[in-house]
């Protein structure tokens, strides 16, 4: 979770297309760059690097 909960609440919005890396809105069936159905949601937690 980041600073600002705002923020946060528009992150868990957007979809990713797997094939282009895209940005989708929210409940769209298709990604508006590459046509891809194969979407996934944002990841919600950063991966940090291992010390």
């Amino acid at each position: 979770m980041g600073k600002f909960p705002e923020a946060d609440k528009e992150i868990h919005n957007i979809w990713i297309c797997m094939r282009c890396k895209a940005r989708n809105k929210r409940g769209v069936e298709k990604c508006r760059k590459c046509g891809s159905k194969y979407l996934r949601p944002k990841n919600k937690e950063i991966k940090g690097k291992k010390a």
